[in-house]
Parts: C-alpha cells; sequence; structure tokens
C-alpha cells in the first residue's frame, strides 16, 4: 500500500466513524435525520417534519427511528 491510500483510507474511516456517532446522538435525542436514499432526500425519525422534506419532494421515513 502506498503511504497516499493509507491516508485515504484512514480519513474515510474518521468520517465514517463521524457520521456514525452523529446519528447515534440524533437518534439518542429523539432528533430526525436527513440522508440520501434512492437519489432522493429523506427525512428520518419519529419527529421527522411530514411533507418538510429537504427537497420538498422526499418521502418521509419514521420505520427507522425506534430501538
Amino acid at each position: 500500500m502506498t503511504q497516499e491510500y493509507e491516508h485515504e483510507t484512514m480519513v474515510l474511516d474518521v468520517l465514517k466513524r463521524a457520521v456514525a456517532e452523529a446519528l447515534e446522538r440524533k437518534r439518542r435525542l429523539g432528533q430526525y435525520f436527513v440522508v440520501w436514499r434512492d437519489g432522493r432526500a429523506v427525512c428520518i425519525g419519529l419527529d421527522a417534519p411530514a411533507g418538510a422534506s429537504p427537497d420538498d419532494s422526499a418521502p418521509v421515513d419514521r420505520s427507522e427511528a425506534t430501538g
């Protein structure tokens, strides 16, 4: 492995961990979050605004909010 590839891999791992921690924190606080799914922004969470998705046409998905 080249040093550049190792650095890119390390940065990607850190970013993935940071996103996972942020999503977990929002889940614990009961806050919704927005993810990109099937080419659309989707609001996920029990408090996700109905019909207030970032692009005004994305579905609201509350199924992943439990747990």
